[in-house]
This record gives structure tokens, C-alpha cells and sequence, in this order.
């Protein structure tokens, strides 16, 4: 498995296995950020989104939708998304870090902690969802 450096990215797979893209960890970022390269548009999330997605995937102890959608459009209750944009998460709000790019993380997120082994995906061609694995 990559690194998930800059020089060694992580290339991942969206859930429906529809795209290719790549992350890796940039950690002098202010503030860390988890930087994922889909075609020629760059996103950026907090590092934190990592663990902290772990974390909520545990304490909803079962499967959960990932709901990706883009940051002008809403996301659904109960979803992967929804929470990387709830006030109540770790980071009081958006996990996404570029503006007018900040949503996709219940698309782009899934199959990094998929990869770490942290979580389990389903992979159908829409409504996939995810929970999460023990360590």
C-alpha cells in the first residue's frame, strides 16, 4: 500500500467504482489537510477527518449512507456527508477546507478508511454505505 505522501499517494476507487483518484497527508498545511486529486480539481480536507470519521462510524454502530453531495447542495440526514458539515462534529462544521469545494467527503472520504482498513463499503452503482471496522 502507498504511503498517502505527496510523492506516494494513496489511488482510490470510488465506492460504485465509477472513478480513480488519488490523496495523501499534508501535514504542514495549516491546517493539516488530506488533499485528494480527482481529474484536475484538488480538494482539500482536515487531516482529523480520518479519525474522526472512524470515531462516528463506531459510536453509530451500524451501516450508515455515505450521501455524497457537492457543497452547494444539501446532504441528506444520517449520512457520511451530513456529518462532515454538521456544527456538532469534531471540527464545529465543514471537514472540507477549499471553498466552494468542501463537499464529497461521503464520497471521497469512504474509500480511504475502506483502504486503512478502518471501515467496510458497500459497492453497488448507488446508495452505497459504510461502517465501521474495529482495530
Amino acid at each position: 500500500m502507498a504511503l498517502g505522501s505527496k510523492d506516494d499517494p494513496w489511488t482510490l476507487t470510488t465506492a460504485p467504482g465509477t472513478s480513480e483518484y488519488s490523496m495523501y497527508r499534508d501535514e504542514n498545511s495549516d491546517p493539516p489537510a488530506l488533499v485528494c486529486q480527482v481529474g484536475s480539481t484538488t480538494l482539500k480536507y482536515h487531516l482529523a477527518a480520518i479519525d474522526d470519521l472512524h470515531a462516528w462510524l463506531v459510536d453509530q454502530g451500524d451501516w450508515v449512507p455515505l450521501g455524497a453531495a457537492d457543497e452547494n447542495k444539501p446532504a441528506a440526514d444520517g449520512t457520511v456527508e451530513a456529518w462532515g458539515r454538521d456544527a456538532g462534529n469534531p471540527v464545529g462544521g465543514w471537514y472540507g477546507l477549499r471553498k466552494g469545494y468542501r463537499g464529497r467527503l461521503g464520497m471521497y472520504l469512504p474509500p480511504l478508511l475502506e483502504a486503512l482498513g478502518l471501515a467496510e463499503l458497500t459497492h453497488e452503482k448507488r446508495n452505497n454505505s459504510m461502517r465501521a471496522l474495529t482495530v
